[in-house]
């Protein structure tokens, strides 16, 4: 018997033509190729509505707005996802060690996450969001 998890995933499995013929050129890059986005370009960066940012992807609500503040970093920051939402997993390209976040229905890539920068929040997390990576539906 499957798994809701492994159902879903199956609903999500889509080939590079399916991906690039729902995504925009640049969600394509960031979402599926893992890029990133121009840092203070985004048009999430100084976004502080209330509601929820979902994955541009598949549309699986990712953030609530009571987690996102202002890092500075010149993209989205967020103090923590919806639970189970996103999935970390190690990166070592560009010669470091960082955290990569990706959404947990269509392994999107999302951005990186940064732990112990001394931020005021109460996980002492900034998750660093690619704006392309998201949408946002106001409360």
């Amino acid at each position: 018997m499957l798994r809701l998890s492994q159902i879903l995933r199956r609903t999500m499995s889509k080939s590079e033509d399916e991906w690039r013929a729902v995504l925009s050129k640049e969600q394509f890059r960031v979402l599926r190729q893992k890029g990133t986005e121009a840092p203070g370009t985004g048009e999430y960066n100084k976004h502080f509505e209330q509601g929820t940012y979902y994955c541009a992807g598949c549309n699986a609500p990712l953030y609530k707005s009571t987690t996102k503040f202002d890092s500075g970093c010149g993209w989205p920051a967020y103090f923590d996802a919806i639970p189970g939402a996103v999935k970390r997993h190690e990166d070592r390209s560009m010669g470091m060690l960082r955290t990569e976040i990706v959404c947990a229905k269509c392994d999107g890539h999302l951005g990186h996450v940064f732990k112990g920068e001394g931020f005021k929040t109460p996980t002492d997390e900034r998750h660093c969001v690619n704006s392309v990576s998201l949408t946002f539906k106001n409360e």
